[in-house]
């Protein structure tokens, strides 16, 4: 067929078609040979005040990120609503590369299932960039309780159910979500005391006001390596280097009790894949640096890295996870 036979309808679509695609192939030609970012100011949103190690690690990842693409990435902090306030300014916002959220498990894959609707799809709305880190935690009793294994903690909570409690910083945290897993894969029952964060309970463990917790590796290590704490077991899939001589869950008993915190990176959906994927090695790049490590090994959190697909499928898996334990344990947000 050609042009001479060719309704000019058809030809116009064809070539309107044509120049479309074109287009997107110039696109994505330019981000992919580093057009963007152009010199624009880079968000990273962090759903949380500053100070934590989600926003410490964050800005300095952000700092990394300065230098590899040539121009200002600032951290915003946008705490509320257990994270989901971040997250929900960074869903509607433009999927060009210039708005990312600096996240962790919570409002991921944990906080969705606790507090109804949400103005964004945890996983459709984003396009998972790469995870950072994970946070091991450790399983703690004061010094004067009696318990020396995890097995001595369980059998006491069978000859007392309902009796012994365990703190956390809060309902919906992973904390908590650890404690209400060791029920239920134990049938055992515990007395949850949600804290106002994690220093406070971490407090009332150490003053034995209650009788367990399960507490941020970093957090832990310093009153374990005092003495003040006794550490029963980790939720890692391996022995903590600092503890190697504290089983993990699994070798405690537990087969199915591998539980860290992640923290990760996300842009809105729809961000073109040569920036996820720029993004992406930078940000794996970053994570080798000195400093980095450095600086993870003093937050207590094991650097990760990879690739989006990774992150995609461990957010999924999680809460897949999470939503089970939360609905067999009727958990509702405060």
């Amino acid at each position: 067929m050609t042009f001479a036979t060719t309704p000019f309808s058809l030809i116009r679509r064809g070539l309107i078609a044509g120049a479309g695609a074109c287009a997107m192939l110039a696109a994505g030609g330019a981000l992919a040979q580093g057009d963007w970012p152009t010199g624009r100011v880079i968000t990273w949103v962090v759903p949380y005040p500053p100070g934590g190690s989600t926003d410490v690690l964050g800005r300095a990842v952000a700092q990394k990120l300065n230098g590899s693409l040539g121009t200002n990435v600032i951290v915003d902090n946008r705490a509320g609503a257990t994270g989901t306030i971040g997250a929900a300014y960074v869903a509607k916002s433009a999927p060009d590369g210039y708005t990312l959220l600096g996240t962790s498990i919570g409002p991921q894959a944990i906080a969705p299932h606790l507090m109804g609707k949400l103005p964004y799809d945890p996983i459709g709305s984003f396009a998972p960039v790469i995870t950072i880190g994970t946070i091991p935690h450790i399983l703690v009793v004061g010094a004067n309780q009696p318990y020396r294994s995890v097995a001595d903690l369980l059998a006491a909570a069978k000859a007392q159910p309902g009796k012994l409690a365990f703190a956390s910083g809060g309902t919906g945290t992973i904390l908590q979500m650890q404690g209400e897993l060791l029920a239920q894969q134990t049938g055992s029952r515990f007395i949850h005391v949600p804290y106002k964060g994690d220093t406070p309970a971490l407090q009332d463990t150490l003053g034995e006001q209650v009788n367990f917790m399960f507490a941020p590796a970093a957090a832990a290590l310093p009153h374990v390596q005092s003495g003040r704490l006794r550490a029963l077991a980790v939720t890692s899939a391996a022995r903590l280097k600092a503890l190697p001589d504290v089983p993990t869950m699994g070798e405690a008993g537990l087969k199915d009790f591998v539980v860290e915190q992640w923290q990760a990176v996300f842009a809105p959906a729809g961000t073109p894949a040569p920036v996820v994927d720029r993004l992406n090695r930078d940000i794996n790049a970053a994570l080798k640096t000195p400093d980095l490590i450095a600086l993870a090994d003093k937050l207590g959190i094991t650097l990760v890295g990879g690739t989006p697909a990774q992150l995609g499928a461990l957010q999924k898996s999680d809460s897949a996870k999470w939503a089970e334990v939360i609905r067999k344990g009727g958990i509702k947000a405060d």
